[in-house]
């Protein structure tokens, strides 16, 4: 049963130091719309129980039809196509229940769904608010209206590109009391068909969100922190994530950060941890995979301009220059919005390290 949105993300908003989400929060006796209920309105979507009569508004409508445009272009232009991509491609781990890992996502919860849909957990990370959802039945009307716009424009790369422009994210939904990553992350899972079970606040290994969700055959959990990526691998958080892998993990206008010694925890990590890498060429340069990593290339490599534009890779580029060259990718991907552009890498590893001897359990030792 969804907890009402007091019990669970507020409640401990207002232990953190937020007393302006505890004293808009709905109590239970006012029978408070519940979480999933909130993700689906703000995600355009039909709504029972206390949000019911704010569907009517000329604003939420106009927002619903907005919603319901982008998103069947989406599908029709990314869900389905990346879906049998990976099909076709990475069953094994398109199939696989393992932690999916999306380093510099931002709330970009999409995506990791598309590629991993069966994924335990996914972890995101980003330097993005993790905000804030009010009672939107406490929101007068003419604010909600503009709080649903903001929305919609903070959305509005993502949808109809493929990743966000962080700037106009930030400017969009700091504008009103819907704010941060969390509405987005509720559009997400309401519109991929997910119901949204328990949000809570978490402060380790970072500040962050940990929301609870269904829809398939059993629950699945979503976590987003707000943590800076730069520097050494020794973080507390890299060590948390570590403790959930191997994984599966997704690079995608990752701004080229892994290119330079900045970043070079981070890119360790996925390197050392990571089942898979399915990336655009804004992640791990192709000459930084070790010895070990099969890197299959997809699509088309079109050179960058302006600030990137230093970031071109020679041996990428000898790949795609090859007769025959790669097949065709048939989907966007990366910070080139043509599909005929798209570009995927997609990374495995030939064996994970072995434990010494000592250290494997016993039922891996027995060889029959």
């Amino acid at each position: 049963m969804a907890l009402l949105l007091t019990s669970g993300f507020n409640a401990s908003l207002a232990q953190t130091g937020n007393p302006s989400v505890a004293q808009n929060a709905p109590t239970v006796g006012q029978g408070a719309a519940t979480v999933d209920e909130t993700a689906r309105f703000l995600a355009g979507m039909p709504v029972t129980g206390v949000l019911e009569p704010l569907t009517h508004t000329p604003g939420w409508q106009e927002h619903a039809q907005a919603m319901n445009d982008a998103w069947k272009k989406k599908e029709q232009q990314q869900i389905w196509p990346i879906r049998q991509w990976m099909q076709a491609n990475a069953p094994q781990f398109h199939r696989s229940n393992d932690t999916a890992f999306y380093m510099f996502s931002g709330p970009d919860f999409l995506y990791a769904s598309i590629f991993f849909p069966l994924a335990n957990n996914y972890v995101l990370a980003g330097l993005e608010p993790i905000g804030n959802v009010p009672d939107l039945t406490q929101t007068p009307p003419e604010v909600l209206s503009a709080d649903l716009i903001s929305l919609r424009m903070s959305m509005n790369s993502i949808l109809r590109f493929q990743y966000f422009i962080t700037k106009e994210m930030r400017t969009d939904l700091g504008r009103g009391n819907i704010s941060g990553t969390l509405p987005i992350l509720y559009v997400f899972l309401a519109r991929l068909g997910y119901t949204v079970i328990d949000v809570a606040h978490v402060s380790t290994p970072a500040e962050g969100v940990k929301i609870t969700f269904g829809g398939g055959e059993q629950q699945q959990t979503l976590y987003y922190f707000k943590t800076d990526l730069a520097g050494g691998g020794n973080s507390a958080f890299l060590r948390w994530c570590a403790a959930r892998g191997p994984g599966l993990s997704l690079l995608k206008a990752a701004s080229f950060l892994m290119h330079g010694d900045g970043f070079s925890g981070v890119r360790n990590f996925l390197l050392q941890n990571s089942r898979v890498i399915i990336q655009d060429d804004s992640g791990i340069p192709l000459r930084m995979f070790p010895k070990g990593w099969r890197v299959n290339c997809y699509g088309r490599y079109v050179a960058h301009h302006e600030e990137f534009e230093k970031y071109h890779q020679p041996d990428l580029a000898a790949i795609y220059a090859q007769n025959p060259p790669p097949p065709a990718l048939g989907f966007a991907f990366g910070y080139h919005w043509q599909k005929d552009d798209g570009l995927v890498m997609l990374a495995t590893r030939e064996a994970l390290p072995t434990l010494p001897a000592e250290e494997q359990p016993q039922k891996v030792r027995v060889r029959k």
